[in-house]
């Protein structure tokens, strides 16, 4: 298993990257996002990437950051979503974003994608949001939930639940728990989840 890259960028072109990697140039598929990331052509660079494989290819697919990985593995995990849709979802949307549109359950805002309609817009909310409720991830996380709740007091079924889901997305303790640590535990996970990523996303754009 491929797990990342990291070597010198060879060819940017839009969704597709070379990085030479000991001699060996690995091309990845990619989304927009990830490809305005990247330096100049000669520039040290590295993604994180998955390998596809099906009967008839097998493809490399490479990512800027260990949260769009993590957006693009859930999206391919759809019935009917692809891995060509999955770059373009993420060539159009950052992967807060997308967490957040799922979170949401706005499946309109993903028909806006070529390719994407109305039905494969919906099963992508309903069998994501399936994806992160706390049955679907009970035993799934790092040791980091757990540190979480025995350092915070008493945490709520719905704060530890929400923090869980948001590491299945692919975000780290260090980034959710400050935040849901100032929310109301009253609130429901999946309130809690959306407002923690919109303080995310509201950080990353100052």
């Amino acid at each position: 298993m491929i797990y990342s890259l990291k070597g010198t960028l060879t060819v940017k072109e839009l969704g597709f990257a070379v990085i030479e990697c000991g001699g060996v140039g690995y091309g990845c598929k990619t989304s927009y996002n990830t490809i305005a990331s990247l330096g100049n052509i000669g520039s040290e660079a590295m993604l994180y990437t998955h390998l596809y494989v099906r009967e008839d290819a097998v493809e490399l697919f490479g990512f800027a950051t260990q949260q769009e990985l993590s957006c693009f593995r859930l999206l391919i995990s759809v019935s009917g979503v692809g891995p060509k849709a999955a770059t373009s979802i993420l060539s159009d949307v950052t992967p807060e974003k997308f967490a957040f549109l799922v979170a949401s359950g706005d499946s309109k805002s993903f028909t806006r994608t070529k390719g994407i309609g109305a039905k494969t817009a919906q099963r992508i909310v309903l069998e994501l949001k399936d994806k992160i409720s706390s049955e679907s991830i009970s035993g799934s996380v790092s040791g980091d939930a757990a540190a979480f709740s025995a350092s915070a007091a008493a945490p709520s079924d719905s704060v530890s639940e929400a923090l869980e889901a948001l590491m299945v997305l692919g975000y780290t303790q260090g980034e959710t728990a400050p935040i849901l640590g100032k929310l109301d535990p009253s609130l429901s996970t999946q309130d809690l989840i959306k407002e923690t990523l919109r303080l995310l996303t509201a950080k990353n754009m100052r």
